[in-house]
């Protein structure tokens, strides 16, 4: 069941190349939350343009997501919850109002064009990569339009839709026994620790501004609950946290838990928000310090699934990911931009980098010491390694073969266009508005704080054998038929996807 924490991957040094997977769909920088929200998807485009013009692509397999369907979504969904987002329009909402407010639908979660596909399209992104891993066919699978982590089972919370998270690690749960969730976004990743509160075959580690934020969750004391305690922890942090405190708290936590866990796969939500100079966070990490946190959790060499999450200066995100990207391939990235259609967004500098600010940091050395000590106490209860008793595993995902012949040759990106098909060969899909500038300033009520929603400790099963697999996997949209042959032995059943 499980593959041992990872002994097929290369072993050695952290320079080891890694067989990189990347999901990408041309659409996903097409769909625009509203004017003045801060969530803005278009910082999956920038991402995407950066990869190309540093030359990245290359070194890995791009792949286009099978979207994601209702019984994937559903897996962990509610079933009316999903109807509801399949069936709701801004030209229908008015006479939704009821079902908008039990969905927590329409204020920081705007009914907007193209919400369901947008769903499907990053869910089927983190299903797809998790997938990829199952089969052994990547070492690190990328999916920088997830990690959507405030989701929950019934109900949108902070910008997110369906939980792509939850999705993607049940996914993996068919193949390890243990999965490791790592949150390292400014906000607690409440969806995700909720999900799996019960459970000892996952662990998740949230690092967050903790105290009158949102979503007002994620304290040093939340645990986990019944087999699931002591499986869940928080590390809650205060304004202005530098790279070096945010290292002193991630590192020996983060190795402790990989030594007493050995968790199969792991999970790593990226959130860009935690940046210095980020329009709703308040941290002041620089991209090369949240950047050490994919370094530390690649060195261990265990199948190793990255996903975006918040992040609201969006030259800045594009920035990170994209640094990250090279750390996941293990390539350094020059810090002078290559010129690119996005290279007026990131003067006067056109650097990769930006400094941190002079913020003060009110995390002080003793309550860094305080967290760290009682946290590794936390992990020191733990019995090493939980086994799973036998049961009966659902069948696994397959992957789709690759047909070329019958692809539709507009559907697939030409690999001398250098992304063009984002801007040419891909008209605009009809009634979706694009949203080019972002407007400067921070917004001080971007979010809400709700620190009283009740906890849903049965939202997964105890055992968390899903009940129903997913199909959810990929189409490569590169033409290198290497990559392709790869996939071929295995044999797609009863699948047919929406184009």
């Amino acid at each position: 069941m499980d593959n041992g924490g990872g002994n097929s991957l290369p072993s050695g040094a952290d320079g080891v190349k890694r067989k990189v997977c990347y999901f990408y769909d041309p659409e996903v920088g097409n769909y625009y939350y509203g004017q003045g929200h801060p969530m803005k998807p278009h910082r999956i485009r920038m991402t995407h343009a950066l990869l190309a013009h540093y030359g990245l692509l290359q070194h890995m397999q791009v792949l286009k997501p099978f979207p994601a369907r209702d019984r994937d979504l559903c897996r962990f969904h509610a079933d009316d919850y999903v109807s509801f987002l399949r069936s709701i329009t801004p030209e229908t909402q008015q006479d939704q109002l009821r079902q908008l407010k039990r969905f927590n639908v329409g204020e920081d979660c705007p009914v907007f064009d193209g919400l369901y596909s947008f769903c499907q399209t990053y869910a089927g992104g983190s299903v797809g990569g998790a997938v990829k891993l199952n089969h052994g066919l990547c070492d690190i699978a990328i999916n920088w339009a997830g990690g959507l982590h405030h989701a929950k089972k019934c109900e949108a919370s902070g910008f997110c839709y369906v939980n792509d998270i939850v999705l993607a690690i049940l996914e993996l749960l068919k193949q390890h026994e243990r999965v490791l969730y790592v949150d390292i976004d400014i906000h607690h990743g409440d969806g995700v620790e909720e999900a799996f509160y019960t459970t000892d075959r996952v662990m998740t580690v949230s690092f967050h501004k903790f105290g009158d934020y949102f979503p007002g969750t994620g304290d040093i004391l939340d645990i986990g609950y019944s087999k699931g305690k002591f499986y869940s922890l928080n590390v809650p942090l205060d304004d202005g946290i530098d790279d070096e405190s945010y290292h002193y708290l991630f590192k020996p936590i983060i190795g402790k838990v990989m030594e007493v866990f050995k968790p199969g796969a792991v999970v790593l939500q990226c959130g860009a928000d935690s940046l210095s100079g980020d329009r709703l966070g308040c941290f002041n990490l620089s991209i090369k310090g949240h950047a050490d946190c994919v370094r530390f959790m690649r060195s261990f060499n265990v199948p190793l699934l990255l996903l975006g999450g918040g992040g609201y200066t969006i030259r800045n995100v594009a920035r990170c990911w994209c640094y990250e990207t090279g750390v996941a391939l293990g390539m350094e990235v020059d810090d002078k931009m290559p010129q690119h259609e996005y290279y007026e967004y990131f003067g006067p500098d056109y650097t990769l980098h930006v400094a941190p600010s002079n913020m003060e940091n009110k995390n002080t050395r003793q309550m860094l010491e305080d967290i760290r000590s009682k946290l590794l106490d936390n992990l020191s209860k733990l019995e090493h390694a939980p086994s799973v008793p036998f049961q009966e595993r659902p069948p696994d995902t397959e992957i789709p073969e690759a047909d070329e012949d019958q692809e539709d040759p507009d559907e697939r990106w030409d690999p001398e266009s250098d992304m063009e098909v984002d801007e040419e060969q891909k008209p605009l899909p009809s009634r979706v508005k694009r949203e080019l500038i972002e407007p400067d300033g921070k917004d001080q009520d971007g979010q809400k704080v709700n620190s009283d929603h009740p906890r849903g400790l049965d939202a997964v099963p105890e055992e968390i054998a899903p009940a129903k697999a997913s199909d959810v996997s990929a189409m490569a949209i590169d033409e290198q038929p290497v990559k392709v042959e790869q996939e071929n032995s295995v044999k797609a059943s009863d699948q047919s996807y929406p184009k």
